[in-house]
């Protein structure tokens, strides 16, 4: 069993706080638009992010989806980052389910994609190539935030170009609180933006979609093919509506732990690790195997993930300063072993 998991921000169980507002929800059934928990939940974000109408989705891989299908048409195209979520780790939805011609663009070491590659990679009005629609960008990315006067530039250019715009907003609250700036901003420099509430927030299930009113009751019917018509959602969306209202203040926590648990992990050089970004800190071990690594956190106790020899840790509302601490023993008794080992590997 996992004390301290530390592999995602979606691994958060709901409080008695949160179960007991589930507990208590009015439902009805959503897919008949009368469910006053989930209208609910729909208006208050839509207010807080600044925009006209939203819509709740059971994921935000469906969320991002829909959001992309109400942008563009079958045989379009989008811009977006190589290593995007939208692109990379959402199944090739966009392409199989939508017919949506993805356009990969670099991604900076920052998390922008060059406002010149994204100038260039849109096409000219000419039969041979597929329209580009689209701008997607992700904020945070990859713990990143994003600067103010890119989201600005970047929008700003696919406009005049006569692109819309979509920002897959799943750590969004965590960019507003590592940035000070008010989410509303951040979602104004976008015509849609999707918004997970079941990451750093803590629900257990969920994403918004939020844009203009017409946008989304065009993605509400996307939405029902793509099978993310619920029925009673009021239970789910009371523990959407409690993460919203006490869960957004206290990221500033998850980054305060994050920025300790990447000093903890600095003092051993062999593991490679970086600086905390928001919630996250990677790590790429030098010249050692991170399986076994993370085999011996897992032993003790502590979930880490990653994949091709890089390892994530992000922090959330269910790890401590204890937790901090026991990592910061596993990683000594961890190296502590593989010292003892050099000497019989070299006599071997």
């Amino acid at each position: 069993m996992l004390v301290d998991d530390f592999r995602s921000d979606t691994v958060t169980r709901p409080g008695e706080g949160m179960r007991a507002a589930m507990a208590a929800a009015e439902v009805g059934d959503a897919v008949y638009d009368d469910c006053p928990t989930t209208k609910r939940l729909e208006a208050i974000t839509a207010e807080r992010l600044g925009k006209e109408s939203a819509l709740f989705f059971p994921t935000g891989t469906q969320a991002n989806l829909a959001g992309l299908m109400a942008h563009c048409g079958r045989g379009e195209e989008y811009l977006v980052g190589q290593m995007a979520h939208t692109y990379r780790l959402e199944g090739g939805g966009a392409a199989v389910l939508g017919s949506i011609q993805p356009q990969p663009l670099p991604n900076e070491p920052d998390g922008t994609i060059a406002l010149d590659a994204i100038a260039d990679a849109i096409k000219p009005n000419d039969f041979h190539f597929a329209m580009t629609r689209l701008l997607a960008l992700e904020n945070t990315f990859n713990g990143l935030v994003l600067p103010d006067a890119y989201l600005e530039a970047a929008t700003g250019l696919a406009r005049s170009r006569g692109l819309a715009t979509h920002l897959d907003g799943a750590r969004l609250m965590n960019a507003a609180a590592a940035s000070n700036r008010d989410a509303a901003w951040i979602a104004g420099q976008f015509d849609t933006v999707s918004l997970c509430l079941s990451k750093g927030l803590g629900a257990p299930i969920g994403s918004i979609l939020v844009g203009p009113k017409e946008f989304i009751a065009k993605a509400r019917r996307i939405r029902k093919m793509l099978g993310g018509g619920m029925r009673q959602t009021g239970v789910i969306a009371a523990a959407a509506i409690y993460a919203l209202e006490h869960n957004v203040s206290r990221l500033g926590e998850d980054h305060r732990r994050a920025s300790a648990l990447a000093e903890v992990l600095a003092r051993f050089p062999e593991l490679g690790a970086g600086p905390a970004r928001t919630n996250m800190v990677f790590m790429t071990p030098k010249g050692l195997d991170t399986a076994a690594f993370a085999t011996f956190m897992r032993e003790r106790g502590i979930g880490v993930s990653g994949r091709y020899g890089t390892l994530r840790w992000v922090t959330h509302l269910d790890v401590g300063d204890e937790s901090v601490a026991r990592v910061a023993e596993a990683c000594e008794a961890f190296l502590d072993k593989q010292k003892a080992a050099s000497p019989m590997r070299a006599q071997a």
